[in-house]
């Protein structure tokens, strides 16, 4: 089994969208070069992996066929296995995610959990590689209709608990499984607020969690000016990192961030202030 990245304080993944429609980026690293570049970059600064995905899943996006999302990741991704980079992909479908583990990714990243690709488990199993179980309800041009929830931590700890229990089931390694409560899929701002404030709920279970919460909707609306309009997307980096901070003083074990220097900063103290001393 493919062990998860584990660098002595909360893991940062950086996101890699080689899409032309991606909430914040879209098109910026659509071409093999620039994307290359730009996974370089995230790599130099400290990233632990690189999170390659050609399909958006922001809400409202539309779907691409599995042949268009190869086709955008894979040259990226098998030049940066060739220069060693640590890499995840991002997909809800079992033949991107097998084509893309061949080729040098070492975890899978699934937005869907599991649900939009029932072979998704059977892969995980096959190739041994950690699997992000995301919390999921919907595609993304549904997800905004499906924000209903009786106690949103308690229904999503219970809903990802289902996904577990349908992982090892088919053979996953109980050690292969991160879970990731999915702020800002099928969720509100109370409710992102809300599951951030729940984590230990989820660390509970004894797996890896993963928080996703870089630029996302709830915080612009936080951070929102004196005309109340929400920060923009790139304005939302600094409420990113503290986000990233509480997760990785919380215990969590990744965070999931488009720019990766302020969150390394970010989670470097956090584990400092765990730990009452200095990250050796």
């Amino acid at each position: 089994m493919t062990a998860l990245p584990r660098p002595g304080r909360c893991a940062v993944m950086g996101i890699l969208n080689v899409t032309p429609d991606s909430f914040s980026d879209g098109g910026r690293y659509l071409g093999v070069e620039q994307a290359l570049e730009h996974a370089h970059e995230m790599w130099a600064r400290g990233a632990d992996l690189i999170d390659v995905g050609g399909e958006s899943t922001r809400p409202g996006a539309s779907r691409v066929d599995a042949d268009t999302e190869i086709s955008r990741i894979m040259p990226v991704i098998r030049s940066l296995a060739a220069d060693g980079v640590a890499m995840s992909v991002d997909t809800t479908r079992a033949e991107v995610a097998l084509a893309a583990v061949e080729a040098g990714a070492s975890v899978i990243n699934d937005v869907s959990g599991g649900l939009a690709d029932p072979n998704m488990a059977k892969v995980a199993a096959e190739t041994g590689v950690p699997w992000v179980l995301m919390h999921w309800r919907g595609h993304s041009k549904d997800m905004n209709a499906l924000a209903s929830y009786e106690d949103v931590v308690a229904d999503v700890r219970a809903e990802l608990l289902s996904r577990v229990d349908e992982a090892l089931a088919a053979g996953v390694d109980a050690d292969a499984i991160v879970l990731d409560p999915g702020l800002g899929f099928a969720k509100n701002a109370e409710h992102d607020w809300a599951l951030l404030n729940g984590l230990d709920s989820f660390l509970s279970l004894g797996f890896p969690v993963l928080v996703g919460a870089s630029r996302k909707r709830f915080l612009g609306r936080l951070l929102s000016g004196k005309d109340g309009k929400p920060a923009p997307p790139d304005g939302r980096e600094n409420a990113t990192a503290a986000v990233s901070a509480l997760a990785a003083a919380a215990g969590a074990w990744g965070v999931r961030v488009h720019e990766v220097g302020a969150s390394i900063d970010a989670v470097t103290v956090a584990a400092a202030w765990r730990k009452g001393s200095p990250v050796v």
